[in-house]
């Protein structure tokens, strides 16, 4: 519930800004999707780690873990 208040935009924004992780705003999927975001696997084994730790390190920092 901690980000969901914020809605898929600013989420997107806040991970992109403070994990350094790119994703795709569930509201441009349709009007349900707001809650959530979509995240691209493309990328090689490093650069998901490298993903995740950023993630991790947001929710540290926001006292979530």
């Amino acid at each position: 519930d901690f980000y969901l208040e914020m809605g898929s935009l600013e989420f997107s924004k806040k991970l992109l800004i403070d994990a350094k992780v790119a994703v795709s705003p569930g509201v441009g999927f349709g009007d349900y999707g707001d809650d959530s975001v979509r995240f691209g696997l493309i990328e090689n084994e490093h650069r998901t780690r490298q993903a995740l730790r950023g993630i991790r390190d947001m929710f540290k920092k926001d006292g979530l873990i």
